[in-house]
Formats: C-alpha cells, sequence, structure tokens
C-alpha cells in the first residue's frame, strides 16, 4: 500500500494516519468477482480515483480538479445501455441515478474506476465515495462519509491516492459491514 492510500478497515475509512468512521453497501463486501448490478455489495480491490464531483450551488469547489454537477447530470447504471457506467446528461431514457440530488449526498463525489471506464456489462455501475445519509446507514455499494471527514480528505487527495478495500474482508454480510464499518 502506498502512504496516500485509503484504506478501509473494520474500524473505518484510514487515510493520511487518521481513522474516519464510514459506511459501506447494504450487500456487505464483495469479492471482484462476484460483484453484480444491483446487488448492494462493495467491491473488495484496490480502486483509482478517476474524477471529484461537486455541487456548486451548495459549496465552494473542493480541489482544484473537482468538476461541478450541473441540473441534467445523471449516470448510467442500465447494463443493457452503450454509456452504461458513464456520466450522462438528461433526457435519457435508460436506467440512471440522478447527480444533482434534492439531498446532500452527492453534494462531493469521488469516482472510482471500479469496472470504469470500458464497462463489463452487469459487474456494477459508479462505486462512489460520498457522503452518508447517517452513520451506520448502508450504501448501494459506495463508500459513504461523514460530510466534513469528506470535505477534509478531498483537500488531501493527490494524483496517487486509491481506495483500498481488502479482499480479506470480502464476505462480510450486510448487517456485519454496516456495523463494523462506523465508529
Amino acid at each position: 500500500m502506498k502512504p496516500r492510500d485509503m484504506v478501509v478497515t473494520p474500524m473505518g475509512l484510514r487515510f493520511m494516519g487518521r481513522l474516519f468512521p464510514c459506511t459501506l453497501g447494504r450487500g456487505g463486501i464483495v469479492s471482484a468477482e462476484t460483484k453484480r448490478e444491483g446487488d448492494g455489495g462493495t467491491p473488495a480491490g484496490v480502486h483509482g480515483l478517476v474524477g471529484c464531483l461537486y455541487r456548486p450551488d451548495r459549496l465552494a469547489r473542493p480541489c482544484d480538479w473537482a468538476v461541478p454537477i450541473r441540473p441534467g447530470d445523471l449516470w448510467c447504471d442500465d447494463p443493457k445501455d452503450e454509456d452504461y457506467n458513464l456520466m450522462v446528461r438528461a433526457p435519457f431514457c435508460a436506467g440512471h441515478e440522478t447527480l444533482r440530488r434534492a439531498d446532500p449526498l452527492y453534494d462531493i463525489v469521488l469516482l472510482s474506476d471500479w469496472n470504469w471506464p470500458r464497462a463489463e456489462r452487469g459487474r456494477g455501475s459508479g462505486i462512489f465515495i460520498h457522503s452518508w445519509r447517517r452513520p451506520g446507514y448502508p450504501t448501494a455499494g459506495c463508500v459513504a462519509l461523514d460530510p466534513q471527514d469528506l470535505r477534509w480528505i478531498v483537500a488531501r487527495i493527490r494524483y496517487e491516492t486509491r481506495l483500498v478495500i481488502p479482499e480479506a474482508l470480502a464476505g462480510h454480510g450486510a448487517r456485519r459491514a454496516a456495523q463494523t464499518h462506523q465508529v
């Protein structure tokens, strides 16, 4: 592992010598080989960070490489569509997730390289790092943090920073993962 890696541990997310409470997918940590669209699993592995999105109407640019989320920005999560696991624009008729949400979950979003840029259909889309709904509340497969912790982390990420989810943690059930990955 590299010094600037973000590492999921049984006690939370470790980054730059600090430990941050986090929540994971409702399906727990799953092996990268078994990850499927809609399973709610957070895939084990070493994931690069390929982008940062933010809501400019709600907060200042969190880092110099962040891109604003505009009205109409969506993320395609339909394995049958040619734009599967890519950012798209409305109007868009295939299955998608709205990036400009009414709630603050996606005020800052770190994009991982899970199944990207050339997605294998059905292997899962959009593993993000974003704000949590509340402590201990699982995600659809992403890693979620307290919004203040997320802002602290984003300001310190460097080009070489990766998200590391150890394969040894795979197989933890949803209930166990949601409990063990919060502090």
